[in-house]
C-alpha cells in the first residue's frame, strides 16, 4: 500500500493490518490507521485516526489502480488515503511481532497509552484523561533523554498534549509547553523542521491571545516567515498555517502593535509585509504600518531614505484602497503627511501641491459628524500654512485659521487632543503676524500657546514644539514692547525644548533657530556682545544640524550670513562657506538638471551669494579666498555633472582599480540624472530618486576612498586658488564682482597673488540700471537707419569704459605690464553678465590730436569664460585631439508653431560650405534633415559646428534642441562652435550667477571654443563677419596647416577689424562707430588657448 504526499509537510502514518477470518469463503481485512504529527520514524503506534474493514475479494477487485479511502474527522482534520493492493505472498498473522520489533516495547507502550488517553480527552473533554496522557508522555520523555534519537518526538508529543489543555483552559502553564516546542525545534534539521516550526508558532500565538505578550506575536511572525516557504500550496500544513487561526491572526495582531521605529521594529514590519503578498486582504494595512514605522524613524533621525520609503509604501497602500472604502481617508491622510515632510526636507513644490490635494480629498470623505473630521481639519490647515509661508497668498492663511477654529468645537474641554487644536490656531495666528504684523494675532497666539502648555503632559512627545513656538512669539512681542521678561522667558523655553530632545532629533534645528532669535532680539536692544556671540553660535548649530533637511539648513545659513554682515561679525566668511557647502549637497540630491535648477532658484536671497561672499573676503583682505568663494558659489547648476566628467588620467596611473570604479559609478550616476525630468507617475519618480540616491551614495564612497590616497586628498573638493590660477596661464582672468556691499574686480595673473581693482564709481543699483538702459537702447537702435546718430549707445559704452574697464586696464598696463594684443578673459558675475564689457570704448581723441583713444578690443583680445574651472576643464580636454571634422547645422524653416522663418540661414550655410576647404571632412545639415535627433547625432560625431539657435533653444525641423539636451550630452572630442544667431550668450534672469545660456551649455558639453552673441544680430552683417572669420580661420589650410580651434579669438578679432576698415571706405566715421558697437560688439568668445602667432597678425592689421 502507498500514501502519496510530501514527507516534509505530512504527518507520519503507520498501517496496522489484521486478517479476520470467518465462515465465508472470502476472509475479511481490518486496516487500523494511526498517525502522529512527527517526521521520520514513528514513536509508538501513534494516534488512531481511522479503521477500515472489507473483504479481500472487494479489495482485490480494484486491481492495480489507486483508490481513495476517507475517514471521520479527527480534531478538525479529514484524513484520507490512497491504496493500491496486490497479492505478493502468503502471509500469516505475524503483524504484531513485526511491529513490536521496530521499537522499544516500553517506549511504544507508554506512547500508545498516551495517545489513547489524549484521544479520549479530545473526545470527552475529561481532564482526568488529559492528566493520564501527560503522565504517559512524560514517562516517554524520561526514557528518551537528551541525545536519544526519539528525544525530539517525545518533546513534541508532550508539548502537543499540554497545548491542547491550555487552549481548553484545563492547563495554566504555557511557558513550559513553549519551551518543549522550542527544544524540539533546535533538534530538527532542515527541511524536516516545518512541523516543529508550526508547533512553536501555535504555542506562541495562543500565549499571546491570552496574555497579550507582544514578544510572542513578533516571534510568531518571524517563524511564519520561515515556515510558509517550506509549505507548498495544496499541502495540509499550508492549509492550517495560512488559515484564519494561523498566519492571518499573526498579521492582524502585528498590525495592532504600537509603532516601533527601531531597526528591529522595522524589520518585523517588513517580515509582516512579506507575509502579505499581492492580493492579500491585509496587505494595505501591512504597508501602512511599515510606512508609519520608517516615517517615525525619519522623524527621529532625519534619513531621507526612510522618508522616500514611507512615501512609496503609502502610495501603494492608497492604490489598493478603492473608492468608498471606510478607511480611505486615513490612507490619503498618511500619504499626505509623508509628502509634507519631504517638502519640508527637500523643498519639492510637487510634494506640497500633492499633499494639499490628498488632504482635501480626505476631508471631503469625512463630513460633519465623522469621527476623524477634527484631525483632518488640522492636517489640511497645517499644509495651507506651509503654502502660505512659501507663496504668501493670504487666502491660504485665512482658510487655515478657519479650519483650525472649527477643530476646537469638535474637541471640547476635556478632550484628550484639545491641546493640539489650540496649538494649531496659535501657530496660524503667529504665522500671520510674521507676515502682516497684526498685534492682535500675536497676543492671541501667546495666550493660546500658554493654554496648550497647561493641557500638555510633561512627557508629551510634541511639547518641545509648543515650547519653541511660544518662545518665538514672545521674541516677536519683545521687539515691539522691549519688556525684558518676554525675552528672558523665550530663552528659558528654548533651552527647555532642547533639553527634551535627543542630540540627533531633527527638531533641535528649530530650537537653535528660535534661541538665536531670542539672543539677537536682546542684543538689538541691550547691545551686549555676548548675546551676539550666542546668536551666531546657534546659527552655526542650526545650519550644521545633520538630521534636518537641506532647505531649512540653507535658510538658517542665509540668516547667519545676513546677520553676520549687518553686525560686521567675524563669522561672515564662515557663514558663506557653510551656505555653499549646503547648496552643493542640496543640489546633489536632485536627480535631474531641471530639478537642480528648481533647487537653486528656490532661495531668492541666495542669488547674489557668490558675489557677496567674494566682496566679504575682499573686505577681510583675503583676495585668494575671494577667488575661491566666487568660483565655488557660481555654477552650482554644473557642479555635480562637471564632477562626473572630471578627467582621471593621473588617478588611472596611480590606482587603476579605483579609477575604473569611479568612472563606472560616475557613468551610472550621470545616466540616472539624465532620466526624464517630468514623469507623470509620482511613484515612478520616487523610485528613480531612490535609485539615484543609492548610486550617489556609492559614488561618494568611491570618492572618499580616492581621497585616502596620498596625492589625491583634495580630489573633487572645491579648488584652491593655486588650482584656479591655472586658468590664467595664457593670460589674466578678470573676475568682475557685483555685490550689494561693493563692486570691484579681481585680476588673477599668470603667477603670484591676485590684484584687487576697486570700482568706487559704480554700485550694484547702477549696474542694474545700466543693464536695463542697454536693453532699451539696443532695441531702439535695431529699428534705426544706418545714418542716424546712436548717441545713447555711445554714452553707455563710455560709462562702461570710464567706470569699469579703465581702472582694470590701468592695473593690467602698469601693475602687470601686460603687452598690447595680449589675451585676457572676462569672468563677470551677477549684473555684470548682461553688460557688453568687451565693447567698452572711451570715444575720445588723444590729447595730442594724433588719433582716437584705443578701446578695450584695440588693447587686448577679449574672451569670456563662465567660470575659471570651465576654462581649465576645456584646456584639459584639448590634450585629447582628434582628426578635425566640420558640420554646419541650420534650420531656416522650422516646423509649424516652432518659430519664425529665418531667411538668411540657407545662404549663410552655403557661404560656410564654400569657405571650409574641401580637404576638411565637412557636412551640412539643413532643411528636413535638421531635426533634433540629427543635430544631436552631428554634435557627437563632429569637432566643429555652426548652429542656428532660437531664444533658449535651437529651432529644428521637428522639435527644439534645448539647452537641457546639450547639457546632457558629453562630447569630449568637440572643439569649436560658432553660434551664428541671437542671444546665445545671454544668461538666466532668475539665476544670473549660474551662467546658464546656450554658449555656456555648449562649452560644458565639451566644446573648447564658442562664439556667441549677447543680443540680436543683423543677418547681412552676421554674414559679413562669418565670411571674414572663416577666411582667417582656414587661411593657412592651403599651406598645409590644420583646423585649430585655438585660433578662434584671433580670427574673430581680425574679422571685426577687417569688416570695420572695409566699411570706412564707404561710410562716414559716425557710421563706423555704429557698425563697431551695434553689429560686431555683440559677438563674444568663450574659448581656451591663444594662438602662437596671434600678436603679430593683430598688430599688423591695426
Amino acid at each position: 500500500m502507498s500514501t502519496p504526499g510530501d514527507a516534509g509537510n505530512q504527518p507520519s502514518v503507520f498501517y496496522r493490518l489484521k486478517n479476520l477470518w470467518s465462515s465465508h469463503a472470502s476472509p475479511t481485512l481490518l486496516v487500523e490507521i494511526r498517525a502522529s504529527y512527527e517526521l521520520g520514524r514513528l514513536l509508538g503506534g501513534g494516534e488512531v485516526v481511522g479503521r477500515l474493514q472489507m473483504s479481500w475479494n472487494e479489495l482485490l477487485n480494484h486491481g492495480h489502480e489507486l483508490f481513495d479511502l476517507s475517514f471521520p474527522p479527527v480534531r478538525g482534520v479529514h484524513p484520507s488515503i490512497k491504496l493500491k493492493a496486490a497479492i505478493v505472498r502468503a502471509c500469516d498473522d505475524q503483524d504484531d511481532a513485526l511491529f513490536n520489533s521496530l521499537v522499544d516495547c516500553d517506549i511504544a507502550r507508554d506512547t500508545d497509552a498516551g495517545h489513547a488517553q489524549f484521544a479520549e480527552y479530545m473526545r470527552r473533554k475529561s481532564v482526568s484523561h488529559l492528566k493520564c496522557a501527560l503522565e504517559h508522555f512524560q514517562l516517554v520523555l524520561d526514557m528518551c533523554p537528551a541525545g536519544h534519537p526519539h528525544h525530539a518526538t517525545a518533546l513534541t508529543n508532550l508539548g502537543c498534549a499540554r497545548l491542547q489543555g491550555y487552549i481548553r483552559n484545563d492547563l495554566e502553564d504555557i511557558d513550559a509547553t513553549t519551551s518543549l516546542f522550542r527544544d524540539a525545534l533546535t533538534l530538527r534539521s532542515q527541511p524536516n523542521h516545518s512541523l516543529s516550526l508550526y508547533n512553536l508558532t501555535e504555542a506562541l500565538t495562543w500565549r499571546h491571545s491570552k496574555k497579550g505578550t507582544a514578544a510572542d506575536i513578533r516571534e510568531a511572525a518571524q517563524l511564519y516567515h520561515k515556515l510558509l516557504p517550506l509549505c507548498p500550496e495544496g499541502t495540509y500544513l499550508r492549509s492550517i498555517a495560512a488559515g484564519e487561526n494561523g498566519v492571518y491572526y499573526v498579521i492582524s495582531e502585528c498590525n495592532n502593535l504600537p509603532i516601533d521605529a527601531s531597526d528591529e521594529g522595522i524589520h518585523l514590519r517588513r517580515v509582516v509585509l512579506e507575509l502579505c503578498p499581492l492580493g492579500h486582504q491585509l496587505r494595505p494595512r501591512a504597508l501602512m504600518e511599515l510606512a508609519q514605522a520608517v516615517k517615525a524613524r525619519f522623524d527621529q533621525h532625519g534619513s531621507i531614505d526612510d522618508l522616500d520609503t514611507s512615501i512609496q509604501l503609502r502610495r501603494e497602500a492608497v492604490s489598493l484602497i478603492p473608492e468608498g472604502h471606510a478607511d480611505r481617508d486615513a490612507y490619503l491622510n498618511n500619504l499626505a503627511f509623508s509628502l509634507t515632510s519631504r517638502f519640508d526636507h527637500q523643498g519639492k513644490p510637487n510634494d506640497l501641491d500633492d499633499a494639499i490635494s490628498l488632504h482635501e480629498e480626505a476631508l471631503r470623505l469625512c463630513p460633519i459628524g465623522h469621527e476623524s473630521r477634527d484631525c483632518l481639519l488640522g492636517n489640511l490647515g497645517g499644509i495651507l500654512v506651509d503654502r502660505f509661508n512659501k507663496c504668501g497668498d493670504s487666502e491660504d492663511i485665512t482658510r487655515a485659521i478657519s479650519l483650525y477654529c472649527e477643530a476646537p468645537t469638535l474637541r471640547p474641554p476635556g478632550h484628550p487632543h484639545r491641546d493640539t487644536a489650540l496649538n494649531n490656531i496659535a501657530l496660524a495666528l503667529d504665522t500671520r503676524y510674521d507676515k502682516l504684523h497684526v498685534s492682535e494675532d500675536l497676543n492671541k497666539a501667546i495666550v493660546l500657546y500658554r493654554r496648550c502648555l497647561r493641557l500638555m503632559r510633561l512627557d508629551h512627545p510634541e511639547r518641545h514644539r509648543t515650547l519653541y513656538n511660544l518662545s518665538s512669539a514672545l521674541c516677536s512681542r519683545f521687539t515691539q514692547t522691549q519688556k525684558n521678561e518676554d525675552v528672558e522667558e523665550a530663552i528659558t523655553l528654548c533651552r527647555q525644548s532642547l533639553a527634551a530632545l535627543s542630540s540627533t532629533h531633527p527638531d533641535r534645528y528649530f530650537s537653535y533657530m528660535w534661541l538665536q532669535k531670542a539672543y539677537l532680539s536682546r542684543h538689538r536692544i541691550l547691545h551686549d556682545p555676548a548675546d551676539l556671540s550666542l546668536a551666531i553660535e546657534n546659527f552655526r548649530l542650526a545650519s550644521r544640524h545633520p538630521t534636518q533637511g537641506f532647505p531649512r539648513r540653507i535658510k538658517g545659513a542665509l540668516g547667519w550670513v545676513t546677520d553676520a554682515e549687518s553686525h560686521q561679525h567675524d563669522s561672515a566668511l564662515e557663514a558663506y562657506q557653510v551656505c555653499f557647502e549646503l547648496f552643493d549637497s542640496h543640489v546633489m540630491t536632485r536627480s535631474s538638471i531641471v530639478s537642480r535648477r528648481e533647487a537653486a532658484t528656490a532661495f531668492l536671497h541666495a542669488r547674489s551669494l557668490p558675489a557677496d561672499a567674494a566682496s566679504c573676503a575682499i573686505r577681510h583682505n583675503n583676495l585668494r579666498q575671494a577667488v575661491e568663494l566666487v568660483e565655488q558659489g557660481r555654477g552650482q547648476q554644473w557642479s555635480l555633472a562637471s564632477r562626473l566628467r572630471t578627467p582621471v588620467e593621473d588617478l588611472q596611473s596611480a590606482n587603476p582599480r579605483l579609477a575604473h570604479n569611479y568612472l563606472q559609478l560616475s557613468k551610472l550616476v550621470s545616466n540616472a540624472a539624465q532620466s526624464p525630468a517630468t514623469i507623470v507617475d509620482r511613484a515612478a519618480t520616487d523610485r528613480a530618486a531612490i535609485e539615484y540616491r543609492r548610486l550617489t551614495g556609492q559614488w561618494e564612497v568611491a570618492v572618499a576612498e580616492i581621497r585616502n590616497l596620498p596625492a589625491f586628498s583634495r580630489f573633487l573638493l572645491p579648488p584652491s586658488y593655486e588650482d584656479l590660477q591655472v586658468a590664467a596661464r595664457q593670460g589674466p582672468v578678470i573676475i568682475l564682482i557685483a555685490s550689494q556691499y561693493s563692486c570691484s574686480a579681481i585680476i588673477v595673473p599668470t603667477s603670484g597673488d591676485p590684484h584687487h581693482v576697486p570700482l568706487p564709481s559704480i554700485a550694484l543699483a547702477d549696474l542694474k540700471i545700466l543693464k536695463d538702459r542697454f536693453a532699451r537702447v539696443i532695441r531702439d537702435s535695431s529699428r534705426m537707419n544706418p545714418g542716424e546718430s546712436r548717441t545713447d549707445l555711445i554714452v553707455l559704452l563710455r560709462i562702461i569704459w570710464d567706470q569699469i574697464m579703465l581702472p582694470i586696464v590701468n592695473v593690467l598696463e602698469h601693475a602687470l605690464k601686460l603687452k598690447r594684443r595680449s589675451r585676457i578673459w572676462l569672468c563677470p558675475t551677477a549684473a555684470f553678465t548682461s553688460i557688453p564689457l568687451h565693447a567698452a570704448h572711451p570715444f575720445q581723441i588723444k590729447a595730442d590730436r594724433s588719433g582716437k583713444e584705443p578701446c578695450l578690443e584695440d588693447l587686448y583680445i577679449c574672451s569670456y569664460t563662465p567660470t575659471l574651472s570651465a576654462l581649465i576643464r576645456s584646456r584639459q580636454l584639448m590634450k585629447k585631439r582628434v582628426l578635425p571634422s566640420f558640420v554646419a547645422i541650420g534650420q531656416g524653416q522650422p516646423g509649424a508653431g516652432k518659430g519664425n522663418a529665418l531667411l538668411a540661414v540657407d545662404s549663410e550655410l552655403e557661404l560656410v560650405h564654400k569657405l571650409v576647404p574641401a580637404t576638411a571632412d565637412r557636412t551640412t545639415i539643413s532643411g528636413d534633415e535638421a531635426t533634433r535627433a540629427g543635430a544631436l547625432s552631428a554634435l557627437q560625431k563632429n569637432t566643429w559646428d555652426l548652429k542656428q539657435p532660437y531664444d533658449s533653444h535651437f529651432v529644428m525641423r521637428d522639435e527644439h534642441l534645448t539647452l537641457l539636451d546639450i547639457m546632457e550630452r558629453h562630447i569630449p572630442q568637440a572643439e569649436f562652435a560658432f553660434l551664428s544667431a541671437c542671444h546665445t550668450a545671454v544668461g538666466d534672469e532668475e539665476t544670473p550667477d549660474e551662467v546658464i545660456h546656450l554658449a555656456a551649455g555648449i562649452q560644458f558639453s565639451g566644446f573648447k571654443s564658442i562664439i556667441g552673441t549677447l543680443w540680436e544680430v543683423d543677418d547681412a552683417v552676421a554674414k559679413h563677419v562669418v565670411e571674414a572669420f572663416y577666411g582667417y580661420m582656414f587661411g593657412d589650410l592651403k599651406k598645409g596647416g590644420v583646423m585649430d580651434c585655438t585660433k578662434a579669438a584671433w580670427a574673430l578679432t581680425l574679422a571685426i577689424f577687417f569688416s570695420m576698415f572695409t566699411k570706412v571706405l564707404v561710410r562716414p566715421y559716425s557710421d563706423l562707430i555704429y557698425q563697431k558697437t551695434i553689429i560686431y560688439r555683440p559677438i563674444v568668445r568663450y574659448d581656451t588657448y591663444s594662438s602662437p602667432d596671434c600678436d603679430e597678425d593683430v598688430d599688423r592689421m591695426s
